[in-house]
């Protein structure tokens, strides 16, 4: 404990980069060690006259007053020295000495967590399918990461916090300081669902610097970033370089090529992010290093609708997530209720208007993973017609597309 006031005031100094403070720390055995050193000292340890200035600041007063408003407000401080620090975030080349956690935060090593970033000024569609995205992502048992910023972020950690998901909030201010302020209800979900961090101690008001840093976090904390509608010039596409240089994945969903608010989403599938059509085909990408995590149709199957504005939650049953959830973070499988579902016809909304060709080929997936042979076999028709008719389906969303050319019905 008696440490832990020599990290919040190396996290309280005004202009000292956390690579710097990182790698003092390790060149000098820690913030005390820091803290009491001489201006010769710091220099030989690689510190420039600059930031041997800035440390010369010994004042805790700032550090004190930061521990007293995390007391009061329930906010934990988490340290590179505390084992709980994640180790996918410590391992990055500038990880923040210190995070302000308000809430639970998940063992987030052994999580398939995701990222989802995009645009503040977004269009009806990014909405849409943040919202969708983020609750697919969400029922498959992705965690989900987000910067709580206007627009794509908040559409997606809406459509998370409806299939019942954990999630974790990175903001570029205190842990105490909502912004924006109309998503105060929104930040409170975060918080009982998972967690809020900040490298920020508490009072620090949003800057617009804060915010290019926070990336960095986002992307650190994920085994994956989705970018949705981003512009040429958007800090999403700063969270995706920041994903590139850490060794993450970057997702991207498409969008029209002529709109200004993809071009830079679309431009990053061109320079090879990887696209996608829907929240599984994130949980997709993660299914076999995550197996205890990740399920085919997500925790929440047996109600599988997306949201579409209508009234209750899909965690169902009138329990919340956290009460669905065991211990160990994982939801356990009603077994009854399991069964019913399996009785369950496959697609049990009306099938939108289909050509002939897809309906015979529809209705001939009644097995899962059908090769396009047996396809070709059953409806009896040329193989061009049925390749056809597949890529229409799967773009309606009604299969999915197994490797090896084979094909079976979504459940969703």
């Amino acid at each position: 404990m008696a440490a832990l006031k020599y990290w919040v005031w190396l996290s309280c100094l005004k202009g000292l980069r956390p690579a710097t403070a990182v790698r003092l720390c390790a060149s000098m055995g820690g913030p005390e060690k820091i803290y009491f050193a001489s201006r010769e000292d710091l220099l030989l340890a690689g510190a420039t006259e600059k930031e041997a200035e800035r440390l010369a600041d010994r004042s805790l007063a700032g550090a004190a007053a930061a521990m007293e408003a995390c007391a009061a407000a329930g906010i934990r401080i988490l340290t590179l020295a505390d084992a709980e620090y994640p180790d996918r975030l410590k391992n990055i080349y500038d990880p923040p000495p210190v995070l302000y956690v308000r809430g639970t935060l998940p063992h987030i090593d052994e999580e398939a967590a995701v990222a989802v970033a995009g645009t503040r000024k977004c269009t009806p569609y990014g909405l849409r399918m943040a919202e969708r995205i983020g609750f697919e992502m969400a029922r498959e048992g992705c965690l989900t990461v987000s910067g709580l910023a206007r627009g794509i972020d908040t559409a997606a950690v809406r459509g998370a916090l409806k299939a019942g998901g954990r999630t974790v909030g990175v903001i570029g201010s205190g842990p105490d300081v909502i912004y924006p302020p109309e998503n105060r209800e929104l930040f409170e979900d975060v918080a009982a669902s998972g967690a809020i961090l900040s490298e920020y101690p508490p009072g620090t008001e949003p800057a617009p610097w804060h915010f290019p840093a926070r990336n960095r976090i986002l992307s650190g904390l994920s085994v994956g970033v989705v970018i949705i509608e981003a512009p040429e010039k958007s800090g999403a596409l700063i969270t995706a370089a920041r994903a590139l240089e850490q060794g993450r994945d970057v997702f991207a969903l498409p969008a029209n090529a002529d709109s200004p608010f993809s071009a830079g989403s679309n431009r990053l599938i061109r320079a090879g992010a990887i696209p996608i059509l829907n929240g599984s085909d994130v949980a997709d990408e993660y299914r076999a290093l995550y197996p205890e995590k990740l399920t085919e149709h997500g925790p929440y199957a047996l109600t599988p609708e997306p949201p579409d504005g209508s009234e209750g939650s899909p965690a169902g049953n009138g329990q919340t997530g956290d009460e669905k959830r065991s211990a160990e973070g994982k939801i356990p499988v009603d077994n009854e209720k399991s069964a019913e579902y399996d009785k369950l016809p496959r697609i049990a909304a009306p099938l939108p208007d289909l050509s002939p060709d897809e309906r015979a080929i529809y209705e001939s997936l009644t097995e899962p993973e059908m090769h396009v042979n047996d396809l070709i076999e059953r409806t009896a028709l040329p193989g061009g017609r049925v390749l056809a008719a597949l890529t229409l389906l799967e773009i309606r969303g009604l299969i999915r597309r197994c490797p090896g050319q084979r094909f079976e019905r979504r459940t969703e």
